[in-house]
């Protein structure tokens, strides 16, 4: 295979960098730059240095020409591509945008094929991946408008805000097939964990435009009425949220306590309490954390299943799962172990269990007193050794033997019936001797700083694509997975965008590399 076309090489193909940079080596000796000080000089040389990295850039794709193709260029539907024509595309790259000139091959009624960008890995759109990477850090930290300005600030490159909340739905597109994929686990293999293997799961909401919400609350927001026009009145609900399900699964070595350890660490850092040493808490190991607002709660509690079956598949660990009463959740967490047939220890997060013990004791004593605080530990110590039926049972008796009205010992029945309900679930005795944790402390936290700090900032009403983007790129970050996941999805855009359009694979291409100067080539067999 020839082609025909007029050759001339490049006699100094980085000439316009060295030009550049001895540019930049001359102002540096000039009076203007020996009068700056240290920050305006950085700054100075920050700014003609990116130009500077920009021509090493554009020279370097010069250089290496336009992507002869070493071997016939057939596409995966099997039609062979014979006519090459140059073709220019932009990059808008870290250092600035850049031009991209390649052969393409085409044949009549095929698309074009451009082994130097299968070459390069090129993007399918304007942002390379380190620019989009970028792009994904700072999404990650902020709004949309911050990240445009910061951007521009450390590339020189503005990026409309539209673009950026494309590029953030686009880079979050592999996350399931980077945990699904055996390369992508984000879990140290062949180090040993700890054998408690401990999963939590939890809702938060998120403010979503009309479009994002689901159908029941999109009708309830359609048809709700309020009395007050610019805030809600107590009781009220303005039906603009969608729940997140969140999620968390880690390793972690058991931490042995007894029923009074768990008072008196509650009660630490009260000034009448006398300091004491306590043993060092074992450390989350391999955590991973992460939310879905498209997916439904069954999803997202069998992908955390899943995700503990890959670190535990002989089922060698003991399983425990944390929960905050949602009896949808605790009936999700069940049938799901059901199904892979593992036995999971369900228990209650005893926070929860202490803001009904709360509720009790203030309808009881009269508000937050210390006559209501020595009620709570007291009733506190009974659960956590495992009486809380009985405490639930002396509660109500003492709300009767006071003579109280319905109305006045609402929140004592609501605390007795919680019990009761759950005591399948409050058997800290047990939990405790066998070093299980109590509190979904890991589960909160990650509702707060993986889906409340980021997408409840004021004024924002989010799509459902940009949301769940968002979401996936900061569980990324949060699970300390983030760049693992990038280089795979450079490799997955490399099969998407250029392996999975050839018969085979794409042909090298001719180096080194020559410039042409014919604007039209035909290849002649």
């Amino acid at each position: 295979m020839q082609i025909q076309a007029c050759e001339a090489t490049k006699a100094k193909p980085f000439e316009k960098s060295e030009q550049l940079f001895e540019s930049l080596r001359t102002e540096l000796q000039e009076k203007t730059t020996l009068a700056m000080n240290h920050a305006d000089l950085e700054r100075h040389i920050g700014e003609r240095g990116r130009d500077l990295l920009r021509q090493l850039l554009q020279d370097h794709l010069d250089y290496r020409g336009m992507g002869e193709a070493m071997g016939p260029v057939v596409g995966s539907g099997g039609v062979r591509r014979t006519y090459a024509q140059e073709r220019k595309r932009g990059l808008a790259t870290g250092f600035g945008r850049v031009a991209v000139t390649r052969l393409g091959y085409s044949a009549h009624g095929e698309e074009s094929l451009f082994p130097r960008d299968a070459e390069l890995n090129l993007p399918l759109d304007l942002y390379s991946y380190p620019l989009q990477r970028m792009a994904a850090d700072e999404i990650i930290k902020g709004s949309f408008e911050q990240a445009a300005d910061s951007l521009l600030s450390r590339t020189g490159t503005r990026i409309p805000k539209r673009q950026i909340e494309g590029i953030a739905a686009h880079a979050a597109v592999d996350f399931d097939s980077f945990y699904d994929d055996s390369a992508g686990k984000g879990v140290q293999q062949g180090k040993p964990t700890g054998p408690l293997l401990v999963m939590s799961t939890d809702g938060k909401g998120i403010v979503m435009r009309e479009e994002s919400l689901r159908a029941k609350t999109r009708q309830a927001a359609a048809t709700s009425t309020h009395k007050m026009t610019k805030r809600l009145s107590r009781g009220e609900k303005d039906n603009r949220k969608r729940m997140a399900q969140v999620a968390a699964v880690y390793t972690v070595a058991p931490f042995v306590r007894t029923a009074e350890d768990v008072v008196k660490d509650y009660r630490a850092g009260r000034s009448d309490e006398e300091p004491r040493e306590k043993a060092p808490r074992p450390r989350p190991e391999n955590k991973r954390v992460w939310a879905s607002v498209a997916k439904e709660p069954g999803e997202v509690i069998e992908k955390m299943l899943h995700d503990a079956l890959r670190r535990d598949p002989e089922h060698a660990k003991r399983w425990v799962v944390l929960v905050d009463g949602n009896a949808k959740q605790i009936s999700l967490v069940r049938n799901a172990a059901k199904r892979h047939g593992v036995e999971v220890t369900i228990i209650m997060d005893v926070i929860h269990v202490l803001e009904y013990l709360w509720s009790a004791g203030i309808a009881l004593h009269g508000g937050e007193n210390r006559m209501t605080e020595r009620w709570v530990n007291e009733h506190l110590l009974g659960i956590l050794r495992g009486q809380s039926s009985s405490v639930a049972a002396g509660m109500r008796r003492s709300a009767t033997l006071r003579g109280m009205k319905a109305s006045e010992r609402k929140s004592i029945d609501a605390c007795a019936k919680y019990l009761l309900n759950h005591r399948e679930y409050l058997r800290y005795d047990l939990y405790l001797a066998s070093g299980y944790p109590i509190a979904t402390g890991v589960i909160e936290g990650a509702c707060r700083y993986l889906v409340k700090d980021r997408m409840d900032i004021t004024g924002a009403r989010w799509g459902l694509e940009t949301a769940e983007a968002v979401l996936k790129l900061r569980a990324l970050r949060t699970s300390g997975d983030l760049d693992a996941y990038w280089s795979f999805h450079e490799r997955a855009e490399y099969f998407r965008n250029h392996l999975d359009q050839y018969q085979s694979t794409p042909p090298a291409t001719l180096l080194p590399v020559k410039t042409r100067s014919a604007k039209f080539m035909r290849l002649v067999n």
